[in-house]
């Protein structure tokens, strides 16, 4: 079984990203499974807590969902043409202490995907990202690009994504991305 960890860049309760990974969720192709966390319960990095009283429990459960992933699918918000503070801090978390970068990331497949009401889907933020995944040693997929623009008028009122053509595209970027994460050395 192929495990992806779907890890969404936002806290709202209906947001667009966590719809579009949800979505992602149900599109998974057989033998793959997708799990979504968000940034909800992660606390601001605070060096002093950190010293302190090590990771929260919080920090903890991330990583270790990190870790027993074969590929992470980051679905981004743009704010302010870049990264969600919540979703920086989230991989921050995740990068203490230094010396569990290279277990937790190293060479782990990455994709994004990002929701945006604007017009241009948070392609942004998206690149954005490329900077913070070469600093933690990830293998993005770069064959597949998923932004979603003006997603206000794709998901219904509990945050599902109806809009077929979206869906069409997203699933055939799950299976893609998927696939690249099996070509991965070592993966089973």
């Amino acid at each position: 079984m192929t495990r992806i960890l779907g890890l969404s860049g936002s806290l709202r309760r209906l947001s667009f990203n966590s719809g579009l990974l949800a979505a992602a969720a149900e599109l998974t192709p057989e033998g793959a499974s997708l799990d979504v966390l968000t940034p909800k319960g992660v606390p601001l990095y605070d060096a002093d807590l950190e010293a302190a009283e090590g990771l929260p429990p919080s920090v903890v459960a991330l990583k270790a969902a990190i870790a027993s992933a074969d590929g992470l699918l980051l679905a981004t918000p743009e704010y302010n043409n870049g990264i969600p503070g919540v979703f920086k801090n989230m991989i921050d978390w995740a990068s203490r202490p230094a010396g569990d970068i290279a277990r937790l990331f190293g060479g782990k497949p990455v994709a994004l995907v990002s929701a945006s009401p604007g017009g241009l889907g948070g392609v942004l933020a998206q690149d954005a990202w490329l900077s913070v995944l070469r600093t933690l040693g990830t293998r993005p997929w770069f064959e597949g690009r998923l932004m979603v623009s003006r997603a206000g008028a794709l998901f219904d009122e509990n945050g599902r994504l109806r809009d077929e053509p979206t869906r069409e595209r997203l699933g055939v970027f799950v299976s893609g991305f998927v696939a690249f994460v099996r070509a991965q050395p070592g993966s089973a």
